[in-house]
């Protein structure tokens, strides 16, 4: 059961990223060329590992729980691959969904960087999209105080590291002072506020879940 849940989630991941890939255009139009070839050429996959496997596709319709037309119709690519389809027949074929699909590398994995300004900082987005955990690199000039209603919660989870000068980070009623080298990770349903501490600025790396992932090290 908990092997079919992990599988499901993989299976998802996979095809939710290429169709958003596809429909948002954020990968080079030749990453977008190869994906539809992949996908276009999962019939032929299908066909030929069934062949291998020496099976017929009465057999291989019984067990992913299809029509043998549906089938016929999968591998001819005359049949659109959805999830629903696919996920089945990694199962008959003992393979993950990638694999069946045969997902092709997404473009350049270099992260161009566009720096934002956002009232007295400067901050560097270090990966893409808005999904999963966020990382960021933030260079401040100068001290900067909380203001008036400063402290806000939000659902998440933050990590910061702090790589030049002093960061002063309020959690609740505590308030603190990080030096470089320094790091600390909190619960974002706390009221908190973070700044420079010193007139010189300061230079430091969050990472953000907005789900309220936190950072896990494995060694």
């Amino acid at each position: 059961m908990e092997e079919s849940r992990e599988a499901g989630e993989r299976a998802a991941h996979v095809t939710g990223r290429m169709s958003e890939i596809l429909s948002d255009g954020s990968a080079p139009v030749g990453a977008q060329e190869a994906i539809r070839q992949s996908l276009a050429g999962v019939g032929a996959r299908l066909r030929g590992l069934r062949q291998e496997q020496g099976r017929t596709l009465d057999e291989v319709a019984e067990l992913a729980g299809m029509s043998t037309s549906t089938l016929s119709r999968l591998e001819s690519g005359k049949r659109k691959p959805s999830l629903e389809l696919l996920l089945p027949l990694a199962g008959v074929y003992g393979l993950p969904l990638d694999e069946l699909v045969g997902t092709p590398p997404i473009g350049d994995p270099r992260i161009h960087i566009s720096p934002r300004k956002f009232h007295d900082q400067t901050i560097l987005p270090l990966s893409r999209g808005a999904i999963g955990v966020q990382a960021f690199k933030h260079i401040v000039d100068g001290r900067q105080t909380p203001k008036l209603g400063a402290l806000k919660t939000h659902p998440g989870f933050e990590w910061v590291y702090v790589i030049r000068g002093r960061l002063t980070l309020i959690l609740g009623d505590r308030t603190m002072v990080l030096s470089a080298g320094e790091a600390a990770e909190f619960d974002t349903r706390t009221p908190h506020w973070f700044g420079a501490a010193d007139d010189g600025g300061v230079e430091y790396l969050s990472l953000f879940g907005p789900e309220g992932q936190r950072v896990h090290m494995k060694r």
